[in-house]
């Protein structure tokens, strides 16, 4: 059971208990139990979260995989200087 939790971690990213419990059908005391061995094998991180959703208040426990660095986006990213741009501004600071 543990390695339906981590597959869903590595494909869903960081999760609330009660998300992960909702989308593995999983009763949430159960959940708790294998999350905590989990933890102690240090396959998980988890953290207290306190998140709101319009005037909700919603609390629980967000859980990831330890170690795990999600790839960078593809695209542009902000800030960052075309080839172009940068050789047409070198050519004027030359003139």
């Amino acid at each position: 059971m543990s390695e339906n939790i981590l597959k869903h971690l590595r494909t869903q990213g960081e999760q609330l208990d009660a998300d992960i419990s909702k989308a593995l059908k999983i009763p949430k005391a159960q959940l708790e139990k294998q999350l905590s061995e989990l933890l102690t094998a240090g396959a998980v991180i988890c953290c207290h979260v306190t998140r709101f959703v319009g005037e909700k208040k919603i609390e629980g426990m967000s859980y990831r995989l330890s170690a795990h660095v999600p790839p960078r986006a593809p695209g542009r990213k902000p800030g960052a200087k075309s080839k172009a741009a940068a050789t047409t501004s070198d050519d004027a600071d030359e003139d």
